[in-house]
């Protein structure tokens, strides 16, 4: 199950319940059901820590906190725990950094197999070759970002001025510890086109906060690319960006709980063989003359709850 972009979302889409102590340490916690027209779910429960931290008397420094999040993560063909530290050092940025490990394993639902975990390899006949059983690995990853985030209304205060705009990017560092150097594998059912290496992630979110039920209108565009160097890797588009554009909407059905809505297009990759989608991805060459599309991927929806 390709992953949705909560945890970047839900500074602008959560209204989480905080109880603080003495120290000005502040706590919540949060459930989020997470769907799909692919289909595909997950659960997960985030707690969460917030402690003030070189605070300052200006309103660009008085917030300043470092914001700590563990979380579990249930899907069907998946577990997960991840830890997430962020830093905000001055109002509009935030450095970040964190972990997730997890495991998975294989399941036919719906007419198709679904790959939790697994290595992608070659055939004999230049088809895709799954290999792997339940458990038999685990999927880790490490990262460091930044992010630099604008509200309007902090210019121009008002409950309808909040226009908002925030921009995310990481390095990360992934791996499945049964594959050898260059071996392909899945994660949570994806294209299974992974190697263990660095890659690139960014985001750019733009949207309008208003004082209504639908209080959040949004749109995010990400990019994804692989950092490693395979041999030959442009003759599949490898090296080539994947992008993925939603629109969001958020629902305040109260104070603690939110309902979003997401439609996503993602950029596909085009082939010069009839047949590509039989045939294990090395082997499959792009057409140069017409190298992308963007077609529809899905509508997910996100039902968070906050205590």
């Amino acid at each position: 199950m390709k992953r949705f972009l909560i945890l970047f979302l839900l500074p602008f889409l959560a209204l989480p319940v905080f109880a603080q102590d003495e120290t000005g340490v502040s706590s919540s916690s949060e459930l989020v059901l997470q769907a799909s027209t692919m289909p595909e779910a997950k659960l997960g429960f985030t707690y969460n820590l917030n402690f003030p931290f070189l605070q300052g008397d200006n309103p660009l420094t008085e917030d300043n906190n470092i914001d700590l999040s563990l979380t579990a993560e249930v899907s069907p063909v998946s577990l997960n725990g991840l830890l997430d530290i962020v830093w905000t050092p001055i109002a509009f940025i935030e450095i970040s950094a964190g972990a997730r490990a997890g495991t998975g394993w294989a399941l036919n639902l719906f007419g198709g197999d679904n790959y939790g975990i697994g290595l992608n390899l070659p055939g004999e006949n230049d088809e895709s070759e799954y290999s792997g059983n339940a458990f038999d690995a685990l999927l880790w990853k490490v990262y460091l970002g930044g992010a630099f985030q604008f509200d309007l209304a902090a210019l121009f205060p008002g409950d309808w001025n909040h226009i908002i705009f925030k921009t995310y990017h990481e390095i990360n560092l992934h791996g499945n510890t049964r594959a050898k150097a260059g071996q392909a594998w899945y994660f949570e059912n994806d294209d299974g086109e992974n190697i263990n290496g660095l890659n690139y992630y960014g985001n750019l979110l733009i949207g309008y906060q208003m004082p209504l039920f639908l209080n959040i209108v949004a749109v995010l565009v990400e990019a994804d690319l692989y950092l490693y160097d395979t041999p030959g890797r442009s003759n599949w588009g490898d090296d080539m960006i994947r992008w993925t554009l939603s629109g969001i909407l958020n629902f305040a059905i109260t104070e603690q709980f939110n309902f979003t809505l997401i439609a996503q297009f993602e950029s596909k990759r085009n082939y010069n063989e009839s047949n590509w989608e039989d045939l294990y991805y090395r082997t499959r060459t792009i057409d140069t003359s017409n190298p992308l599309s963007l077609e529809f991927l899905r509508v997910a929806a996100v039902l968070s709850y906050s205590f």
